[in-house]
C-alpha cells in the first residue's frame, strides 16, 4: 500500500484503517493501566493480599515494562514494526488470561508481568509506527490518537470495573482479549512502515511512499546505525536530553498513580470511589480528544508549557489543600468535593499536554538510525521512572495525609 501526501487527503480511509488497527494496541495499554484501581477491593479480599502486596501487584506491570522497553527499539528495527506489534499483542493475551484465572497471588504477579512486557514493547513502537506513515501535516494529530486510545482503554475500564467482578473485568471483550486480537488479524492487512523498508528493506519499492522519505534517504546511507552506548555522542545528546527528560517528567508528575489508584485516592478523601472514577471518564475522554485536535494546530511547545502546566498546578494544589483540610478537620464537608475537583483538573491538563506531547516529540526527534536503541533507552527510562512513584504511592496513600501531600507536592 502506498502513501503520499496528495493521496491522503483523496484517500483517508486507507491511513484511518492503518491507525485504528495500530491504536488498538494503545486500548489494550489503557485497559491494563486503569485495571488495578477497580480490581483494587475484590483482589485484595479474594487473594488475601495487603497492602505491600498490592502495591507489587500494581508496581509490577512497570517491571514487565521496562524489560520490554530494553529490546522494544531492536525488535521494532530489526523485525519491523508490524511484527513488534503482534509480538506484544501475544504476550497481553497471555497475561490476561493468567489474571483472570489465578488463584494465589504468584499467579497475579506473573500475569501482570506478561501483560507489562507486552505494554513496553507497545508504548514504543505504536507512536513510532503512526508517526512514520502519516504525512508531516497531520502527524502530531494522529500521533496523539494513541494517547487518546490509553485514554479510552483506562476510562472504559473504570467505567465498567464499578460493576463487575475483577476476574470478568480481566476477561470481557471491552476490556482486553478482544482489542489485543482485532490488532493481531488486523497486522495482516496493513503496510511495514515506509521509514522502517528504507532501513531495512534493499529490494522493497517505496518509489511511490511519502515525498520527506527522499529528503533523508541519501543521508541515511552515510550513516552507521548507533548502539545504546553510541547514543551519547555529542551530535545526538540534545535529542537524548529532551527524549530522556520528557519521560521523566512526565512519569514523575505522578499521572500513573492517579490511574492506578483511582478508587482509594477518592475513598480517602470520604468520597465515592466509583462516582469519581465515572467522573474521570467524563473528563478523560474529551480532554485528550481535545488535545489531539489542537496538537498540530498550537504546536507542540505552547501546548505543553503554558496550557497544561498551569493548570496541572492548580489541580495538584487543590488536592493537596483537600487532604491538609481533612488532617485538620476542618470542612469536612467540602474537603471531598475539593479532592474530586483537583484530581480532575490535574488529569484533564496532563491528558492535554503531557500525555501526548512527550511521545509525539519523542517519534520525531531522533534519527533513523539511533531511533531502536534511543526508543529503548527512553521508554526504559520511563517506566523505571513509573516503577518508582507507582509501588510507592499506596504506602504514601496509608502512611499519612502528610504522604499524600508528599505525593501531590512531588506532581508540582
Amino acid at each position: 500500500m502506498v502513501l503520499t501526501v496528495k493521496e491522503t487527503w483523496s484517500v483517508p480511509a486507507i491511513l484511518i484503517l492503518t491507525t485504528l488497527v495500530a491504536v488498538s494496541g494503545s486500548y489494550v495499554f489503557g485497559s491494563a493501566v486503569g485495571y488495578s484501581s477497580p480490581a483494587q477491593t475484590g483482589i485484595m479480599d479474594d487473594l488475601n493480599l495487603g497492602v505491600a502486596k498490592y502495591s507489587l501487584f500494581g508496581s509490577i506491570l512497570t517491571i514487565g515494562a521496562m524489560i520490554g522497553a530494553i529490546i522494544s527499539g531492536r525488535i521494532a528495527d530489526y523485525a519491523g514494526r508490524r511484527t513488534a506489534m503482534g509480538f506484544s499483542e501475544v504476550f497481553c493475551i497471555l497475561g490476561w488470561l493468567v489474571i483472570a484465572f489465578s488463584k494465589v497471588g504468584w499467579w497475579l504477579y506473573i500475569g501482570r508481568l506478561l501483560v507489562g512486557y507486552g505494554m513496553g514493547l507497545l508504548s514504543y513502537v505504536v507512536p513510532v509506527y503512526i508517526a512514520e506513515i502519516t504525512p508531516k501535516n497531520l502527524r502530531g494529530g494522529f500521533t496523539t490518537v494513541h494517547q487518546l486510545m490509553i485514554c479510552c482503554g483506562v476510562s472504559l475500564t473504570y467505567l465498567i470495573g464499578a460493576f463487575l467482578n475483577w476476574r470478568i473485568l480481566a476477561l470481557i471483550k471491552v476490556g482486553r482479549i478482544i482489542p489485543c486480537l482485532v490488532q493481531l488479524l488486523g497486522l495482516f492487512f496493513i503496510p511495514e512502515s515506509p521509514r522502517w523498508l528504507c532501513l531495512r528493506g534493499k529490494n522493497a519499492d517505496i518509489s511511490q511512499e511519502a515525498t520527506e522519505i527522499g529528503d533523508f534517504t541519501e543521508a541515511l546511507q552515510k550513516e552507521t546505525e548507533a548502539s545504546i552506548i553510541g547514543l551519547f555522542q555529542l551530535q545526538y545528546l540534545k535529542s537524548l536530553t529532551v527524549g530522556v527528560g520528557l519521560m521523566i517528567l512526565q512519569q514523575f508528575g505522578g499521572v500513573n498513580d492517579i490511574a492506578f489508584c483511582a478508587s482509594s485516592i477518592f475513598i480517602s478523601a470520604g468520597f465515592s470511589g466509583s462516582i469519581g472514577m465515572i467522573a474521570m471518564v467524563a473528563v478523560q475522554i474529551p480532554m485528550t480528544a481535545l488535545g489531539v485536535l489542537l496538537m498540530d494546530k498550537s504546536g507542540r511547545r505552547p501546548l505543553l508549557l503554558v496550557k497544561s502546566s498551569l493548570r496541572r498546578e492548580n489541580g495538584c494544589f487543590l488536592a493537596a489543600l483537600s487532604f491538609t483540610l481533612q488532617d485538620l478537620h476542618k470542612w469536612k464537608e467540602g474537603s471531598s468535593i475539593l479532592t474530586l475537583v483537583g484530581v480532575l483538573a490535574y488529569t484533564g491538563s496532563f491528558l492535554l499536554g503531557m500525555g501526548g506531547i512527550p511521545l509525539v516529540i519523542m517519534s520525531e526527534i531522533f534519527p533513523i538510525n539511533v531511533k531502536g536503541s534511543a526508543g529503548s533507552l527512553v521508554n526504559l527510562a520511563s517506566w523505571l521512572c513509573s516503577w518508582i512513584v507507582s509501588y510507592a504511592f499506596n504506602f504514601l496513600m496509608s502512611w499519612s495525609s502528610a504522604g499524600r501531600f508528599t505525593f501531590t507536592l512531588n506532581s508540582l
